[in-house]
């Protein structure tokens, strides 16, 4: 397996991104070649600093490097030798099974979108990000890739995310769920009731390879057993964006309360076990990278802020997603629902 890594994505490149590959170099012997794509000095001076000497770690020179605050579109244009084009482009030339970039969103979708193209049936890819809750991982799609969806765009994602849910992470009938503001089938905005119509129609059809749960709210994506979350990538986004400052704000408020006393200090400590493994099932560290669903290829999205650890889960994800071969099974699933469509009375 090869994964070409964006080496100077991310806010804190590319130190901890050369630390992410060290350890997930020695976790993982099946990595035949990690391709750190960047600054070449920059990269050499990370290398030594923390000690990878892996072989299979090797150097892709990348002179230029789209920033966070940079368009996403016109940086593709501009930056033709940006790090995060040139391993793109390792993946479409078959150099690269896969690409994790952990740096500017805007323009991983748009370099994975423009080189590798969509898969059959697929219009739009949209970014699946997990949301751990009380029964396992939530995914929801789209978290930012496709700010104005249609509802027909939002069929895919169901399929993608169901096919994502079934193959990688060994959900054996994904659930889905549609964002809205009431749980009421009458409820909603005419996007989402458009969105609704379709997801349950496809249902009745028995060629969904999911089961709808109908529209569902904010307190779902903790509480209720759903696999799939759909919405645009414009309230995904915020969706993620809020929960991740919410668990910041709680931690800082418990961190602050705790010291306030020599008991709640004590107690704090007697429940430090509890905090870590709380601390592991909600922060993105754990969960690394979001796949980028329906490009002609394998690529990762890790978070801005991305940690070492967070990098070598990315990493995890890349081999995971590309183990299972998520793309031919998406593209079968799709190639099933357009010939069940046209083979309808009503499209005669």
């Amino acid at each position: 397996m090869k994964i070409a890594l964006d080496a100077m994505g991310g806010d804190h490149a590319p130190n901890v991104t050369i630390k992410g590959a060290l350890d997930a170099l020695k976790l993982y012997p099946d990595i035949e070649h990690l391709y750190l794509v960047g600054d070449t000095a920059a990269i050499e001076k990370e290398m030594v600093a923390c000690g990878l000497t892996d072989p299979r770690a090797t150097i892709v020179h990348a002179p230029e490097v789209v920033s966070m605050d940079e368009s996403g579109a016109k940086s593709l244009r501009k930056k033709k030798k940006s790090s995060v084009s040139i391993a793109t482009s390792m993946v479409k030339s078959g150099d690269a099974d896969a690409v994790i970039s952990a740096g500017n969103t805007g323009a991983a979708v748009a370099a994975a979108t423009v080189k590798l193209r969509t898969l059959k049936g697929v219009e739009r890819a949209g970014i699946a990000s997990a949301i751990p809750n009380e029964h396992g991982i939530c995914q929801i799609l789209d978290a930012g890739a496709n700010p104005e969806a249609k509802p027909s765009h939002l069929i895919t994602y169901a399929v993608m995310g169901s096919v994502y849910a079934k193959t990688v992470l060994g959900v054996e009938k994904p659930r889905v769920g549609l964002m809205s503001n009431g749980e009421e089938d009458e409820k909603g905005t005419s996007f989402t009731k458009e969105t609704f119509s379709l997801l349950k129609d496809l249902q009745a059809t028995g060629h969904a390879p999911y089961e709808f749960v109908g529209n569902v709210e904010g307190h779902d994506l903790f509480e209720t057993k759903l696999d799939v979350v759909l919405c645009d990538g414009f309230t995904g986004n915020i969706i993620l964006k809020s929960c991740e400052a919410t668990a910041k704000a709680m931690s800082k408020w418990l961190k602050l309360e705790f010291k306030r006393s020599i008991f709640r200090i004590l107690g704090a400590s007697m429940a430090k076990g509890a905090f870590k493994a709380v601390k592991k099932k909600s922060s993105y560290e754990y969960v690394g990278g979001s796949p980028l669903l329906g490009v002609n290829g394998v690529c990762i999205i890790g978070h801005g802020s991305s940690s070492a650890l967070a990098i070598q889960n990315a990493i995890r994800v890349a081999r995971e997603t590309v183990t299972s071969g998520v793309n031919p099974h998406i593209e079968n699933e799709l190639a099933k629902i357009n010939g069940a469509v046209e083979d309808s009375p009503e499209s005669k």
